[in-house]
């Protein structure tokens, strides 16, 4: 080798250990400073965070303070996602986070797409205790653009509830927080701002791509001497290098001055070279050889022109992957009708505070959530229950913001409103889960901390190698390879493929009426293998309905529960209740009853139309000498019901039973889960035959029985001790410890709050049919991921390669620059529209007759051992001392001690009944 490969070899190893250092070397941390018992940090957002790495100590209150500098959608959001916080960040404002980390280490946070990123440090304190939830809490505060960076104290932008009132709503926007509108407005801005950019670069590129293009590869004679003039076509290309480029140049500088890089770093260092050497090959040509004075000024214009363009397509393609979010903040109408001091009023919806009595008319949106107190309609639940079939509405009813009123007028009572109602509590969980990341994610963003670097590194060597070895023009070979490395190289595709399919998975979920908690639940569920579901309040309603009506001879059925309701409409067990109800909604119209008395431990009787009629167990039949039908009573709690006898008049009238009912769709969405490959076990509390008889209803083979509440979680690991991957379905208190122990833990809506802030996912409308969904959704972006991630990592292990020459000498395959800025537009590119397909996602149609099979389930007995401090716990039955009805203590509503003895109740009715008067009831139970 002569003294200037040497000379280009030892640049070259310099230039490797600096890029090493550059990137790799130690970093200081910028420490917060405490004021008033805050930890406070001012963060510059431009081009990246500055500081990036910030040092706070463990159990003190932390704030950072962003002064976002710029505009553009990459920096629009910040994201910690061990903090669950995802914050907006509107342009030229500050705006404030605040949490307190409760555990040391090293926690990252980056911006909304995942290219800028930063770190927080956290050490222990020695004033402060380290250990327990990471995070205490997020608090935004927003200084508009034209405040002059003034800081107002978290939560002082509220405002102040009218005196003797309750807490004022908030807009949608602002409580979640986040600011669709001003985000909506900053993309437009961009946009439009691009689209100029792209027009004037393509205006002056394109005569000298023509003309270059025509003369090099056709021969053209035509093409004016004027057109090839070094001198014209600087003149040109120039305003395209520092007018069009300009917002990759900032951002791609910006990142460099903060010891990292990204796309845009890599196509201005790219650029540069390339535009640099045009320059002296137009004014210092005698310093380069003869055979490497061309200029590559049409490919610096083309490659800006079509990277920008990219840009643009971009930009607006990914506007659809926070389609849902914003059609979710749109659902809250502006104004509400209230009544105050007799007079109705037209008033902003965040001046709904709580206790207000509003008022709706057909086809008008709730503003709030509140409860129905005058009047009936059916509700439109569909955009945030996924159910589409209105629900009806009557005094007592719950009804939901932003859903639409139907039919009829009607007046609520404001129950929640601001950031409690259930629209804006759906939309900041789809927002963190936007913001977390999956496991998936982790394994890409260490990939892609190697990747920019490396590229670097690749881009060099490319150059040397061909300046030692390649053939003349030697240099032109060099630059071309480096320029092309750089240009083709998309470290954006690979940031893009998880977060971006993320978004819209979590998204469409909500608008199905899932809401999925964490990116980590939406990737764990389409590993899914095993589906426990509890019973009551899962599968099955949760509260008794009249099931069956057998009666004897001489009495019709229509007679007899004629008979029965009307005594049992006196007593206020849910098991009566629940034979007036289905008596009532077969039509039946029920007389008054007279002298009613609820016998203890037996049931009741009373006189109807001068009958007398008495409705309860074995034992009461005994008492008065009527012969039970004992078979039908065995067969009904084989079945898992419970039957009650009737007697009129002293003569058997027939046997009535009352059961816990499936939902509607139960049995179906069994059988799509089966259909999946996923096996379903169902686990309760109940005995062996109530959880045959359930389990054979609706198609499942593996039933766990007689599980203890506090053994549920117990079970869940057993199953996942061989080798399963479990999910939960539950709605109780005593399903929580269970949810949390399964790999994917999901809450019913309609359940309660204890399981809800368990679960990973909750169902809002309740319905089971929507594991499937959530399954089928998981199974759908984990698939939308994989896709985006094998097509950046091959168009990445294939492009560089190419552009990097190593296929020249035996295929002869030299990658021109202006086809490695087109191929790199493409790549980012198609990762959003692959990850945009996800908006297309339907649930799946469940068969509403599915085939249940009519194998018998293998009914396994739960765990019998019994942790300390347990008073009872064993699966013995015995019979509430109120109404007579045979419990499991397992499953009691209630229990009470008296006496040193244990009693249990299948109702907190039963139980208020027997605390009234203990020394009445107490032994009945024996």
């Amino acid at each position: 080798m002569g003294a200037s490969e040497w000379t280009v070899l030892g640049v070259a190893l310099l230039a490797t250990a600096g890029v090493i250092w550059f990137f790799f070397g130690r970093r200081k941390s910028s420490r917060a400073e405490t004021l008033n018992g805050v930890q406070e940090v001012k963060v510059l957002v431009k081009g990246g965070y500055s500081p990036d790495i910030i040092e706070v100590r463990a159990g003190v209150p932390v704030r950072f303070l962003f002064d976002r500098r710029e505009t553009g959608d990459c920096s629009s959001r910040v994201v910690f996602p061990d903090f669950k916080i995802n914050q907006s960040l509107p342009a030229y404002a500050t705006t404030a986070v605040e949490f307190t980390p409760t555990e040391t280490g090293d926690f990252g946070f980056a911006c909304g797409m995942n290219m800028l990123r930063g770190r927080v440090r956290v050490v222990a304190a020695e004033d402060a205790p380290a250990s327990g939830s990471r995070v205490g809490g997020a608090v935004a505060v927003l200084d508009p653009p034209d405040s002059g960076g003034a800081h107002d104290a978290p939560g002082s932008g509220m405002a102040a509830p009218d005196e003797g009132r309750g807490v004022e709503a908030a807009p949608i926007a602002d409580l979640v927080p986040d600011d669709g509108d001003a985000e909506e407005r900053e993309r437009d801005a961009e946009i439009k701002d691009l689209r100029g950019r792209v027009v004037l670069g393509a205006v002056l590129t394109l005569p000298v791509l023509v003309a270059v293009m025509a003369q090099d590869l056709f021969g053209a004679t035509w093409v004016p001497p004027i057109l090839m003039n070094p001198l014209l076509q600087l003149a040109l290309i120039a305003p395209v290098f520092l007018y069009t480029g300009w917002p990759i140049h900032k951002t791609g500088w910006l990142a460099l001055s903060h010891r990292t890089a990204d796309m845009n770093s890599l196509i201005t260092l790219g650029t540069i070279a390339a535009f640099g050497y045009s320059l002296v090959a137009t004014f210092l040509p005698w310093l380069l050889p003869a055979d490497a004075q061309e200029v590559y000024y049409e490919a610096v214009g083309v490659i800006l022109t079509l990277i920008l363009l990219g840009r643009l397509l971009e930009t607006k393609a990914k506007a659809g992957t926070g389609e849902a979010i914003r059609a979710l903040i749109g659902l809250q109408p502006r104004t509400a009708r209230v009544i105050r001091d007799g007079d109705e009023l037209e008033v902003a919806v965040e001046e709904v505070v709580l206790g207000d009595l509003v008022v709706v008319r057909p086809g008008e949106k709730l503003p709030v959530d509140g409860e129905v107190v005058e009047g009936s309609s059916a509700v439109d639940e569909s955009m945030v229950t996924g159910e589409p079939i209105p629900v009806t509405k009557t005094a007592g009813d719950v009804v939901i913001g932003a859903t639409i009123n139907q039919t009829g007028t009607f007046r609520y009572t404001a129950t929640r409103v601001g950031s409690e109602t259930m629209l804006a509590q759906i939309i900041k969980l789809v927002r963190e889960a936007q913001g977390s990341k999956a496991p998936i994610q982790r394994l890409v963003d260490k990939v892609s901390s190697y990747f920019v670097p490396a590229v670097i590194l690749i881009a060099i060597w490319a150059f040397a190698v061909w300046a030692i070895v390649g053939p003349p023009p030697a240099l032109v070979f060099g630059l071309v390879a480096a320029v092309s490395v750089l240009i083709i190289a998309c470290p954006c595709a690979l940031g893009l493929a998880t977060p971006l399919s993320i978004t819209v998975g979590t998204g469409k979920g909500a608008t199905n009426g899932i809401l999925i908690r964490s990116a980590e639940a939406l990737e764990i569920a389409h590993k899914l293998d095993t589906i426990v579901l509890d019973k009551t309040g899962t599968i099955t309603k949760g509260e008794p309905a009249l099931t069956d009506v057998h009666p004897a001879a001489g009495f019709s059925e229509t007679e007899l529960l004629r008979l029965v309701g009307a005594v049992e409409r006196s007593s206020e067990h849910p098991l009566a209740q629940a034979i007036v109800l289905g008596a009532l909604g077969r039509g039946i119209e029920l007389p008054e009853t007279s002298a009613f008395d609820s016998l203890t431990g037996q049931g009741v009787r009373g006189f109807v139309e001068g009958h007398e009629v008495l409705v309860g167990n074995a034992r009461l039949l005994a008492n008065v000498g009527v012969t039970p039908d004992s078979a039908i009573a065995d067969r009904l709690a084989g079945d898992g019901k419970t039957p009650m006898f009737a007697v009129v008049d002293g003569k058997l009238a027939g046997v009535i039973a009352v059961a816990d009912t499936l939902k509607e769709g139960s049995a179906a969405a069994v059988a799509a889960l089966r259909a999946r490959k996923i096996d379903v076990v169902m686990m309760t509390g109940d005995n062996r035959a109530t959880a045959a008889a359930i389990a054979r209803e609706v198609g499942i083979s593996r039933v766990l029985a007689e599980v203890l509440p506090e053994h549920k979680a117990d079970e869940v690991k057993r199953l996942q001790s061989e080798g399963r991957t479990v999910g939960m379905v539950g709605d109780g208190i005593n399903d929580a410890p269970a949810l949390a122990q399964a790999d994917v833990g999901s809450a019913i809506g309609t359940g309660t709050d204890v399981a809800i802030e368990a679960s990973d996912i909750t169902l809002i409308s309740g319905a089971l049919s929507g594991v499937v969904t959530a399954v089928d959704l998981s199974r759908a972006t984990m698939r939308n991921i994989r896709q985006n991630l094998v097509f950046a990592f091959m168009y990445n292990a294939l492009g560089i390669p190419i552009a990097a020459g190593v296929f020249y000498p035996a295929l002869g395959w030299m990658l021109s620059p202006i086809l490695a800025a087109a191929a790199m537009a493409l790549s980012s590119l198609s990762v959003v529209g692959n990850a945009n397909r996800l908006r297309a996602f339907k649930p799946a149609a469940v068969n509403p007759n599915p085939i249940v099979p009519t194998t018998d389930p293998v009914v396994t007995v739960g765990s019998t051992e019994e942790p300390e401090g347990t008073i009872m716990s064993n699966s013995t039955k015995v019979v509430d001392p109120i109404c007579g009805m045979t419990i499991d203590p397992a499953t009691a509503a209630a229990s009470a001690e008296y006496n040193g003895q244990i009693y249990h109740f299948c109702s907190d009715h039963c139980a208020s009944t027997f605390e009234s008067d203990p020394t009445r009831y107490a032994g009945s139970s024996k």
